[in-house]
């Protein structure tokens, strides 16, 4: 197992280096595998698309989801160059990913000037960090709920 986790790594890097050289992105890379197939191996490309959701990892389920045709990576597993970031690790819970093998870590990427300590930081519950307010309810937008049950009705 050892073997094949170092080549899915190198895949990363090796992909994250192409990519940097392009100007992509930065120092991130990600491969998501089925059954010991690779389905994708990226590097982040935040500097490519000016979206700063384009890390690797969520670049690799984007690319992993299009080519399987499901929105379930159940079956698959990640790796990682570096420590997920809460976004991250967000996408690829709703994608069912369950192992994630990582290589550098938080404090790594913090030394680079990559910090997402804000992000945990307001996960754990500093909410003056960032603003959120709920408004209540609202007709428009509860609208959206009973539209989604009409169309999943309509399916069945």
């Amino acid at each position: 197992m050892c073997k094949d986790r170092d080549k899915y790594f190198q895949l990363a890097t090796e992909a994250t280096i192409e990519g940097m050289k392009r100007g992509d992105g930065g120092p991130f890379g990600a491969t998501i595998v089925r059954h010991g197939e690779v389905i994708a191996s990226v590097g982040n490309t935040m500097m490519r698309d000016t979206d700063p959701s384009a890390h690797a990892e969520m670049v690799a389920v984007r690319e992993a989801c299009k080519k399987l045709g499901t929105m379930d990576l159940s079956d698959c597993e990640i790796y990682a160059t570096c420590e997920p970031c809460p976004m991250c690790i967000g996408v690829m819970m709703w994608a069912n990913i369950k192992k994630v093998y990582y290589s550098s870590t938080k404090e790594d990427a913090a030394t680079y000037g990559f910090s997402d300590q804000h992000l945990r930081d307001y996960l754990e519950g500093n909410k003056e960090l960032f603003d959120m307010e709920a408004v209540g309810e609202r007709e428009d937008c509860h609208r959206l709920w009973t539209t989604f049950e009409q169309v999943q009705s309509e399916k069945e």
